[in-house]
């Protein structure tokens, strides 16, 4: 049975590797987990002994299928939880997310089972982030990062990247949560800074923000 600290680090890996499509570097994990480097690598010649992750010093770390199949399991653990704490326990999507990442660990493979049937088996979490199947298969979806939108389009929020609290209240104050639609009014050349026109109101995030935002055209 992996340890706590074992899945943080399979989880780590794998959001830094569907991110950037190739081996993560030591110093992203360190920083993603706030542990030192010579303790990652300890970590993770550990991970590649127990056939988890593919892993060259200096060339960096992947997970094999293994390793990959444990991620998914803990991320379905942490989706279904983030659903079923909004859904019957009347959550605010910006309190899950610390919740689930402790709660996550300690749930069995019968009781996230039970909460996914419970739930009717939702495909995306209160974020827009999609659940895993009990298989370890994950629904795509052609999305845009919304930072790259054009003035004029049309766009449906689908997910939201960054989960820190205080921009998750802010998001939901303005009216920007998945499933809310929105129009790209004016894009500031000089520094990104977009306008948008969503549920009757006008509003403004900066660039960085709207990168942090996947939406699809309507």
């Amino acid at each position: 049975m992996p340890t706590i600290s074992t899945e943080n680090y399979l989880k780590a890996i794998y959001s830094r590797q569907e991110e950037k499509k190739g081996r993560v570097k030591t110093k992203e994990i360190a920083e993603d987990l706030d542990i030192s480097r010579p303790s990652v690598s300890g970590m993770l010649k550990s991970l590649s002994d127990d056939g988890l992750v593919e892993y060259e010093p200096y060339q960096g770390v992947r997970l094999t299928q293994k390793g990959r199949d444990e991620a998914l399991r803990v991320i379905r653990n942490h989706r279904l939880i983030e659903v079923f704490l909004v859904k019957t326990l009347g959550y605010s999507w910006d309190e899950v997310h610390e919740e689930a990442e402790r709660l996550e660990h300690a749930v069995s493979d019968k009781l996230v089972e039970r909460i996914d049937a419970f739930l009717n088996h939702p495909r995306f979490d209160p974020h827009g982030d999609p659940i895993p199947t009990a298989e370890g298969e994950l629904e795509a979806r052609d999305m845009i990062n919304l930072a790259e939108a054009d003035e004029g389009m049309s766009l449906r929020v689908e997910r939201v990247l960054d989960q820190t609290p205080e921009v998750l209240r802010y998001l939901d104050r303005i009216g920007l949560r998945p499933g809310s639609t929105l129009e790209v009014r004016e894009i500031l050349s000089f520094d990104g800074q977009m306008f948008l026109r969503t549920g009757g109101e006008e509003v403004s995030i900066s660039a960085r923000l709207a990168g942090k935002m996947l939406v699809t055209e309507v």
